[in-house]
């Protein structure tokens, strides 16, 4: 017995010395690649998870120390403190910046865009989210047989696919959020240009008041002159119809100043008794000192601007997308099952029988060779690399003719500070002496006034055309234009469809 043990004991240790002999055998390549991918899914769909703030935080550190903001925050949905606050605002005579809080914390474009980025972040998690499984279930009978089939299925491919479509959408939504800023900078510039036009407006309609009740003045002085016989008809008749031309432009002026103070009012969001309870300044601000130096504004379009970036980004995520067109061109669904049938024979005996098995279903590329999916995806790939070379073809351009417009418009409006208004200023001063002395008639005197106030109010237009082109300008060098963004959220809107088929 002893010797039988030594012997089995012997042979245990020999097959032990021969096993650690032998190198182990390592896995191959390709289960290393499978398994490598299915761990990827497997995290990608374990960290996929909703945004809480909706993007909201990433699209204001975008916009974020850029001019038009004014240093103030975009909210996805107001609260209770932001109403205070905007209540705060408007009860101060309301002033560009404050105009422009009020629009990013009420204005319903805000919301409207951070709604559409919390749109694309629920696409991003669900393209990087696991296929559910199908359970498929049929009862059949045949006479007193019953017989029950039971499938758990899978979407193989679309496991196989995961972290491309996870990392395709998540480009997309890089995208998303640049556009959203965009949304945001616009809505503030429109502001500022609303703002500007509602007080210049408000103020001009102050100056053709002061010439209607000029031109009425001469109007009833020339009718008495031509009652006592010391004027015709014909002077009386130019007087009344200078009168019915101030009456005119006050009338156009006063419509201009209600449409621009209501258009204001849509971007701020306001209705009900907040819109008619601001009041404005009674001028807008002075002109700046000096133009700023900017260097090369083409460079700092192409470097800055947000519809550029928005334009690459979307490049780069229709790139990905054709990669994956090419990938499953020839088999665009496969699905893997687990089978059971149980066959219950319900006669005397009363026997059951089971079958397990599996099932794959996998399309057949007899008359669809995928020619057609990748000519679009090729062709969406070149659309979209032709519209990066748009958008940064028109960001230079729009560069140049906005610093261009800028310096027309500050020349202009220095030029009425400066000189115009100046030399009308002495003019008025000078007649006023020569009234004073009789060297001049009362007829002279309302002239000059009436010039004098038309010149005024073309000073407040040129005033008003610079703070307009001010905000055109800080718009395209870091902004967009509104055109290249519109023209980018029609090519999403046509790329979503092709693409969300994979």
């Amino acid at each position: 017995m002893n010797s039988l043990i030594r012997r089995q004991t012997a042979g245990t240790r020999g097959h032990r010395r021969r096993s650690e002999a032998r190198p182990p055998r390592l896995p191959s390549i390709r289960t290393i690649k499978t398994g490598a991918t299915l761990a990827a899914a497997l995290v990608l769909a374990g960290c996929a998870s909703l945004s809480p703030d909706g993007g909201s935080a990433d699209v204001q550190a975008l916009v974020s120390g850029n001019p038009l903001m004014a240093g103030a925050t975009a909210q996805r949905t107001p609260d209770a403190a932001s109403q205070k606050s905007v209540d705060a605002l408007l009860a101060k005579p309301l002033d560009v910046e404050s105009a422009v809080r009020i629009a990013l914390i009420n204005g319903p474009r805000v919301q409207d865009a951070f709604a559409t980025l919390q749109l694309s972040d629920a696409d991003r998690v669900q393209a990087a989210s696991l296929p559910n499984p199908v359970l498929s279930f049929s009862r059949l009978a045949q006479g007193s047989e019953r017989e029950f089939e039971r499938m758990l299925s899978f979407n193989v491919l679309g496991l196989v696919t995961l972290p491309w479509q996870a990392r395709w959408a998540g480009q997309r939504h890089e995208a998303a959020k640049l556009q959203a800023a965009q949304s945001v900078l616009l809505l503030a510039a429109d502001t500022r240009r609303a703002w500007v036009r509602a007080v210049a407006a408000q103020q001009g309609v102050a100056y053709l008041r002061d010439a209607k009740e000029t031109a009425e003045a001469g109007a009833e002085l020339a009718h008495r002159m031509a009652q006592v016989g010391n004027w015709s008809a014909l002077q009386r008749t130019r007087e009344q119809l200078l009168l019915a031309d101030a009456a005119a432009q006050l009338a156009r002026a006063e419509q201009f100043a209600v449409a621009s103070r209501e258009q204001l009012t849509r971007l701020m969001g306001l209705s009900g008794e907040r819109a008619a309870s601001y009041t404005l300044p009674d001028r807008l601000p002075p002109l700046p000192k000096a133009a700023p130096e900017l260097g090369d504004v083409q460079a700092l379009a192409l470097r800055d601007r947000l519809d550029v970036r928005s334009a690459q980004a979307q490049n780069t995520a229709v790139a990905g997308s054709l990669g994956l067109t090419h990938a499953t061109s020839v088999i665009n669904a496969m699905e893997i099952g687990v089978v059971r049938n149980t066959t219950f024979d319900n006669d005397a005996d009363r026997t059951k029988k089971t079958k397990r098995g599996f099932e794959l279903d996998l399309p057949i590329p007899i008359f669809d060779w995928g020619q057609s999916r990748n000519g679009r995806a090729e062709a969406q790939y070149l659309q979209s690399a032709a519209r990066v070379r748009d958008v940064g073809v028109l960001a230079a351009s729009e560069a140049r003719e906005a610093w261009q417009g800028w310096n027309t418009a500050y020349a202009l409006a220095r030029r009425y500070r400066d000189e115009v208004l100046p030399l009308r200023r002495k003019v008025n001063e000078e007649m006023v002496l020569r009234y004073n002395g009789m060297l001049a008639s009362v007829w002279e005197l309302l002239g000059e006034t009436r010039a004098s106030m038309l010149a005024v109010n073309a000073g407040i237009e040129a005033q008003r055309d610079f703070w307009i082109a001010d905000t055109d300008l800080q718009l395209v060098l870091t902004g967009s234009s509104p055109g290249g963004m519109s023209a980018l959220q029609t090519a999403s809107a046509a790329e979503a469809p092709a693409t969300g088929g994979h």
